[in-house]
């Protein structure tokens, strides 16, 4: 085993990044479990190190994935290092480090016919995690995460994207300056609110449209609404009031998703 002690200071580094204010000083961030590792692995992903339970050995499901070009470092640590970096109950035998990247606007304002989903002020992680898993999932070009959201490096964020977070550029930014930036581009802004008049399914989401969701209790900003083109509704037919944020970003994304793709 090379690393045994909770006590050594690279483990005292890797648990810090259990923290947001570490994780942004040190441009890092951690991944537990080993689906995570698998889909970053495969993604390609700016991967540090490979920690695993010595006790263990390195989980099979991992062999052969590594790129010969990634030159990811592979060590091996005692239960109570993966114990004290994990922040999970029942920690898994294998987390890794992974270096932040910083994808561009550019890249998604570029993309012809591009479809987004931009988070306003989004705060429960699993929503957030689940966005990402959900454009992932209908193709959608990529997420931009405005202030007040949910750190998409929170553990509870990485797990509900469950491998996601490698597939599609993540984009951080305030939004009163990147939304005006797509705009002039010929992005059509788009969010939902219950006094709209047109529907989802009759919206046309073939062209460059970036969704906007807002706020769980909330919704979009003040600021943010006035940038938004148009505005449409989710038509529901029970008793319910609302639906929550993640759900509504999948129904929108799938019927964007449909239009594009079987129409």
């Amino acid at each position: 085993m090379d690393i045994v002690s909770p006590q050594n200071t690279r483990v005292k580094e890797w648990a810090q990044l259990l923290e947001k204010k570490h994780r942004t000083r040190q441009h890092k961030y951690i991944i537990e479990g080993i689906h995570l590792v698998q889909e970053a692995l495969r993604a390609g992903a700016d991967l540090e190190c490979i920690v695993y339970d010595g006790e263990q050995g390195v989980p099979s499901e991992l062999a052969g994935l590594e790129n010969p070009l990634q030159r990811v470092e592979w060590v091996s640590v005692s239960p109570a290092v993966i114990a004290k970096c994990t922040d999970t109950m029942t920690p898994q035998p294998v987390f890794a480090i992974v270096r932040k990247g910083s994808e561009p606007l550019e890249s998604l304002i570029a993309g012809a016919r591009g479809l987004v989903v931009v988070l306003d002020g989004v705060q429960d992680p699993g929503n957030v995690g689940t966005i990402i898993r959900s454009a992932d999932a209908a193709g959608a070009a990529g997420v931009v995460l405005g202030a007040g959201c949910a750190d998409v490096y929170n553990p509870k964020t990485i797990r509900s994207t469950m491998g996601s977070l490698f597939h599609l550029p993540i984009v951080e930014g305030q939004l009163e300056s990147l939304l005006p930036e797509a705009k002039a581009a010929g992005v059509k802004l788009v969010s939902t609110s219950l006094q709209a008049e047109h529907s989802c399914y009759s919206y046309d989401f073939t062209q460059s449209v970036w969704l906007v969701i807002g706020n769980e209790g909330k919704g979009i900003s003040d600021a943010t609404a006035r940038l938004v083109d148009d505005a449409i509704t989710i038509p529901m037919q029970g008793q319910a009031e609302s639906l929550n944020a993640a759900m509504a970003a999948t129904i929108l994304l799938f019927e964007a998703m449909r239009q594009r793709m079987f129409n």
